[in-house]
């Protein structure tokens, strides 16, 4: 068996782009993947097209070979661009591999160490009213883990765009402590300040709520500095989920090693495929810590993201989008479009997925459909502050 051809799908769902890519052989398998790296598909469409050059003709059977021969053939190695076009070929290869052996990918990965994923889902509001209600909704639907989004930064009569952390931070940390306050002792709460704040307002929002508020806080700062994150560690004793935009082992390496991570918030479709993620869990659990999986896009990336879920021992809860609260699946059509382009994908019951016994990854495009389709173009929220200066969205 050889691969024949890498081809990327860029297909609309909700609000943004999902690039798709299917690797075919000549024994009439294909596999799936996903890239993550979201409003960037152009760039990683790019280096799909160079790594298709010396793919085709080879074994799609040995993917630790090919991990090491994309990563490192080209002398300026790693990158987010890159890994997210080779997590995606690796992902499809491992879909192939199961297809070709006739067993679900986690059987490739050592087994399932459980029949169901435990997710947590995420309550959002534009004030702390909506927020606590969102929260309440998720709780009266058997949710146990709710991550919130952040309140405030901004003024009525300001620009859309503005975000002013300082305002934010006193406002969210009292909505948090609401939360607490009515769902109990039994709820994980979390929230995602998407690297929002620097170190000082990072440890202010931290020291504004009761002890006991928060079980983590997700990515409040940028990560390129571990010694942020360790001096972080000495103002706070909340535990911190971080790691969705690392891209390689190499990443999480400071993490990992100085404990400055208590969640590893592995992206699948970012850190390099199943083949670099499980060294990734494999290096956690040596440290006790447990993977909580970032999951923003569709249903290839869900679908791989069970299956590495269902093989580590190290697994706190998976990130799903899909819930009583929100559905980044419908667009401004009014149209669920993953259900019109993925015919065959995971399904949530309750707050879990059932870990699937089907070939392969289990999850099936309308590859006529995804064929009608263009990229389109998408950018995220360009943020600033009310000075006029650069914030993060």
């Amino acid at each position: 068996m050889h691969i024949t051809d890498i081809k990327p799908l860029p297909v609309w769902v909700g609000s943004r782009n999902q690039l798709v890519v299917k690797v075919e052989t000549d024994a009439g398998i294909y596999g799936l993947g996903e890239a993550g790296l979201s409003g960037r598909e152009l760039a990683v469409v790019g280096a799909l097209r160079h790594f298709r050059e010396f793919l085709i003709g080879q074994d799609p059977m040995q993917r630790g070979r090919i991990w090491q021969e994309l990563y490192r053939s080209q002398y300026f190695e790693g990158g987010r661009v890159l890994l997210a076009a080779q997590s995606a070929i690796d992902i499809a290869l491992y879909d192939i591999v199961g297809k070709a052996l006739g067993v679900p990918v986690y059987q490739l990965l050592g087994g399932k160490q459980r029949d169901t994923i435990p997710c947590f889902a995420t309550a959002s509001g534009a004030t702390g009213e909506e927020l606590l209600a969102s929260a309440r909704l998720l709780w009266e639907h058997g949710w146990r883990v709710i991550r919130t989004g952040t309140l405030g930064g901004a003024q009525p009569n300001d620009d859309p765009r503005v975000f002013e952390p300082r305002e934010s931070i006193g406002l969210t940390a009292r909505w948090l402590a609401r939360i607490r306050e009515e769902l109990g002792a039994e709820l994980t709460l979390g929230v995602d300040y998407h690297h929002r704040l620097s170190l000082a307002e990072t440890a202010s929002f931290c020291q504004r709520m009761p002890p006991g508020t928060l079980d983590f806080i997700e990515e409040p700062m940028r990560d390129e500095t571990p010694e942020a994150y360790a001096a972080l560690r000495q103002m706070t004793a909340i535990p911190f989920a971080v790691g969705e935009e690392f891209a390689s082992k190499w990443q999480f390496l400071p993490f990992i090693e100085r404990h400055l991570t208590d969640f590893a918030r592995l992206d699948l479709c970012n850190v390099g495929g199943f083949t670099e993620a499980m060294k990734v869990a494999g290096w956690a659990e040596a440290h006790y810590i447990d993977l909580m999986p970032h999951n923003p896009l569709g249903p290839v990336c869900t679908a791989a993201t069970i299956h590495l879920a269902a093989a580590v021992a190290n697994l706190a809860w998976l990130e799903v989008r899909v819930t009583q609260s929100e559905n980044l699946y419908y667009g401004q059509s009014g149209l669920n479009d993953a259900e019109l382009l993925f015919p065959i994908q995971p399904r949530l019951h309750g707050s879990s997925f059932p870990v699937p016994d089907a070939p392969g990854l289990g999850v099936e495009l309308d590859e006529e459909r995804a064929a009608a389709q263009s990229w389109q173009f998408w950018e995220a929220p360009h943020w600033r502050r009310r000075d006029g200066s650069v914030q993060n969205w």
